[in-house]
């Protein structure tokens, strides 16, 4: 299989790498881990383990307040990295053909229990391109209504909501 092309910019002043193709190596609920093949300029080949993700979302959702606005945080603990973090609400895109936009809605209900009036695309980032294609998409979110959590998950039943 050869790897897809992504949103990038090219430059044809710049040497010429090629995507030879991809062997899956592991295929879990969300990601797939592959063992890529690639060729450089000079035809020199090279492998890399490469996680293919859907992408994910995070939110900074500001709550308008009688001192001003405020941005709501959420403290929960992380699998991955086996601790307890402050941060903004965020997720993977674990539903196929669901809009990033609408990723973003659903993961604020789901851990702060408030909707969006309205969200708004701050910008695009790729995360570790050393190791992995997954993008995340970082939204701004205002307007916001208490609406009750939706909570998924064993981390989700234990996450707290600071502002």
């Amino acid at each position: 299989m050869v790897v897809p092309k992504g949103d990038h910019m090219t430059d044809q002043s710049l040497p010429a790498f090629r995507a030879l193709g991809e062997d899956e190596i592991h295929r879990g609920r969300v990601i797939r881990v592959v063992q890529a093949r690639f060729e450089g300029p000079e035809g020199e080949r090279f492998q890399r383990d490469i996680v293919r993700s859907p992408g994910a979302v995070a939110v900074v959702p500001v709550l308008d307040g009688a001192d001003g606005p405020d941005t709501l945080l959420v403290h929960q603990y992380r699998p991955a990295i086996d601790r307890w973090l402050m941060e903004i609400p965020a997720g993977l895109r674990d539903q196929p053909g669901e809009d990033p936009a609408a990723t973003a809605v659903r993961e604020l209900i789901e851990e702060t229990g408030f909707s969006a009036g309205g969200v708004e695309l701050l910008t695009v980032f790729l995360n570790a391109a050393g190791m992995t294609d997954q993008s995340t998409h970082i939204y701004l979110a205002r307007d916001l209504d208490e609406v009750g959590s939706a909570g998924v998950g064993v981390e989700e039943a234990y996450l707290e909501v600071r502002s």
